[in-house]
């Protein structure tokens, strides 16, 4: 047995690196992953301010056009009638009464908070799909 132990114990020494001596290699080694990692993943001030597509739903106006109420609700948020117009990209008027525009996320909490707002919600992209034998759409 004691052999053995011997001859083991030698082959383990014929190798230039055994694993304790690469070790530390292997912890920089991953650490530099992992902070290329961290610096790759966008951080929360930035996506914080960036601006995205939300769709307002909002009651249907009495008295007013739609869109004029839509961009009065909206200039409540940016501040300016103008802001507002440059941000609304579409007034719904005939379905549903509501309005998509660019808004950054603490606007979309502070328009949310708006009496006659009934839900924010923000806009996808949807992809349609065909099945085999029904065809392509055109």
């Amino acid at each position: 047995m004691k052999q053995s132990s011997k001859a083991n114990m030698h082959r383990r020494t014929k190798f230039p690196l055994s694993f304790s001596s690469s070790s530390p290699l292997i912890l920089l080694l991953a650490l530099i992953f992992v902070i290329r990692m961290a610096e790759s993943v966008p951080s929360t001030a930035d996506s914080s301010s960036t601006a995205s597509v939300q769709i307002v739903y909002t009651e249907r106006p009495q008295d007013e056009e739609p869109e004029a109420y839509h961009i009065r609700t909206l200039a409540s948020v940016l501040g300016s009638e103008d802001a507002a117009k440059e941000a609304l990209l579409y007034s719904y008027k005939t379905a549903a009464s509501g309005f998509s525009a660019k808004l950054t996320p603490q606007q979309v909490e502070q328009i949310s908070k708006l009496p006659g707002v009934l839900q924010v919600v923000p806009s996808k992209k949807l992809q349609l799909h065909t099945g085999p034998g029904i065809g392509t759409l055109h």
